[in-house]
């Protein structure tokens, strides 16, 4: 169905493409998002995982979504200066910023890990950045480790 080959750029055949529906993995602050009823018209399927901040975001969960299959995981956080907790999306911001560099370095592909810093409750932009994430992750195909 897919075939990897050096660059990390999984080939699909047309068929595999049209059956492909993405598994996105959303790590949200509460203060951001304070419910997951911006997945309800998602064409993916979104597992979302609701923090108190985004601070608490560590490098390790980051990993294991994609280890569960994800096909790509997005951190959703306070706009810069708005954080509850003062630096907490600045925290978040340099962890994700350090793991997109690993993931890369495995062969994942960094384009599957991002951060957004959205307006608290903004679910319009968290409903598209999810589309784009589903429309980039239709040329990337599915993760590669799982």
């Amino acid at each position: 169905m897919a075939e990897m080959i050096s660059n990390s750029v999984c080939l699909m055949s047309p068929d595999a493409k049209k059956q492909f529906r993405p598994r996105i993995t959303v790590f949200h602050c509460f203060n951001a998002l304070g419910d997951d009823s911006f997945t309800a018209n998602a064409n993916a399927d979104i597992k979302s995982v609701k923090m108190p901040c985004s601070s608490i975001i560590r490098e390790v969960f980051l990993l294991r979504a994609f280890e569960a299959g994800a096909d790509a995981v997005i951190v959703l956080a306070c706009p810069e200066g708005q954080c509850h907790y003062v630096e907490g999306n600045i925290r978040a911001a340099k962890r994700v910023a350090r793991m997109k560099k690993l993931v890369d370095e495995i062969g994942l592909d960094g384009r599957r890990l991002n951060l957004f810093n959205i307006a608290p409750g903004d679910k319009s932009a968290a409903e598209q950045i999810i589309s784009k994430t589903v429309a980039e992750l239709a040329g990337m195909g599915p993760n590669p480790a799982a």
